[in-house]
């Protein structure tokens, strides 16, 4: 897992993992090897073009796991996909934005909403790999209530914030919501969006599941 972006949600992520494998007890798990790295340069800086390049600490996190034996690799951010070229270990890599974007058009929809933050947004990771309509949600809404869900605000009134944003979403016409931030679905429940909401995590999750279980047969 190349993760860290952020942590919480790196964490969350392992949690789909566990909670996805049907086990019986510890040995049914697949070995799961973490670099949490809060380091990696800012996603949303690099793609104004005011920071460094996420791309070369990313294929040294990747490189330095398969060299600890991983033979799938996956990353919980879904800015950071931004610069998914820049991996190449020789070994599988799930996207994340493939992941999410085909539990959405399972929904059949004729435009699909993300909240995402500026890298994602500006980068347009979603739009470009969309065949129906991508929408974007307010980046002056989500961006401050992804900040705050990283310093660890769980409270009412960001939550509320990224409801409106979905709502505007769907005003707009969007018949999907992708919560296209990790941090977004550590808040945001389908309870809160009134069309399906698809969490990118998960998403990512059971996607790394059925590649494990490939590469499990291929060996």
């Amino acid at each position: 897992m190349i993760g860290g972006m952020g942590p919480a949600a790196t964490a969350d992520f392992l949690a789909r993992l566990v909670a996805g494998v049907a086990a019986g007890s510890d040995i049914d798990h697949p070995r799961v090897l973490i670099d949490s790295n809060p380091h990696v340069p800012d996603r949303n800086a690099a793609a104004r073009g005011e920071g460094p390049s996420p791309g070369p600490v990313l294929a040294a996190m990747a490189q330095g796991l398969v060299e600890q034996g991983a033979q799938i690799l996956a990353m919980p951010c879904n800015a950071a996909h931004g610069w998914a070229e820049a991996i190449n270990a020789g070994v599988p890599f799930v996207s994340m934005i493939d992941a999410a974007l085909a539990e959405a058009l399972a929904h059949r929809p004729r435009a699909i909403g993300v909240l995402a933050v500026g890298a994602t947004l500006a980068l347009d990771l979603y739009g470009r790999a969309s065949p129906v309509s991508v929408l974007a949600g307010d980046l002056a809404v989500v961006q401050p209530a992804v900040n705050a869900i990283k310093a660890g605000d769980r409270s009412d009134a960001t939550r509320a914030a990224l409801a409106g944003s979905a709502a505007q979403l769907v005003a707009a016409g969007a018949e999907v919501i992708i919560a296209a931030c990790t941090e977004v679905p550590l808040l945001l429940r389908q309870a809160d969006v009134t069309v399906p909401l698809i969490d990118s995590t998960a998403a990512l999750a059971r996607a790394t599941l059925a590649a494990a279980v490939l590469t499990d047969r291929d060996r």
